[in-house]
């Protein structure tokens, strides 16, 4: 099952998203999961180089690897948070673009050595169009790492998702949740050598654990 995003009313969302996700005080950080200092690092990148990160939001992971060395790039829908973040973290060496990532990825020739989403588009693009797309901007043997939450149980596919409570203008945008098993399965159709998707608890029982799903280019 597809579905049809509407692009501008998706943008208009990621910005009012945008107008308060940036904290004045916030700190280049890099985390996989929801909970502060919960779960791996940088390490499931590898070593990489080069990176681009996709659904880049606040900008603070890509800072964080920037500061450390690594050309880090990171695209976003929304004009307003790539404004905030070229601003926020000028100086720390990352690069944010402004791109819809499906024509971001399908436009530019540039590799890198690893693709990766914390909570980002690979959370809310169709996978069987990112993710051939993502393959062919890696380098050999280059890794894409994406983290959001896990599926409900029997809820799988593309799931509407309002933003923004459920009173007032109607912004909506779609998210994917699939099994564990089946994020493997596309990967690998996508081309992709290996993957291994994963659901890490939550560090306190009955919260919201993380979906982390790795992949290796051949």
């Amino acid at each position: 099952m597809s579905v049809r995003h509407d692009i501008d009313a998706e943008r208009e969302l990621w910005d009012a998203y945008a107008a308060s996700a940036l904290k004045g005080d916030a700190e280049a950080s890099f985390c996989w999961t929801q909970y502060a200092g919960h779960g791996p690092g940088v390490e499931l990148l590898g070593e990489p180089r080069s990176v681009l990160e996709i659904g880049c939001g606040t900008g603070r992971a890509l800072a964080y690897l920037a500061r450390r060395g690594v050309a880090a790039r990171g695209v976003d829908l929304s004009p307003v948070m790539v404004k905030a973040t070229t601003a926020k973290w000028a100086g720390s060496g990352a690069e944010f673009v402004c791109s819809e990532v499906l024509e971001y990825l399908g436009e530019h020739e540039d590799t890198y050595d690893a693709v990766y989403s914390i909570f980002g588009a690979a959370w809310f693009t169709d996978p069987g169009r990112l993710f051939p797309l993502v393959r062919r901007r890696l380098t050999p043997g280059g890794v894409f790492v994406f983290s959001q939450p896990p599926a409900i149980p029997g809820a799988y596919g593309p799931q509407g998702m309002y933003k923004g409570g459920f009173a007032g203008k109607a912004m909506y945008t779609y998210r994917y949740s699939y099994r564990p098993a089946v994020w493997e399965r596309l990967l690998t159709r996508a081309g992709f050598a290996t993957a291994c998707a994963r659901i890490l608890d939550a560090p306190h029982p009955g919260h919201i654990g993380t979906l982390l799903v790795h992949a290796v280019a051949p």
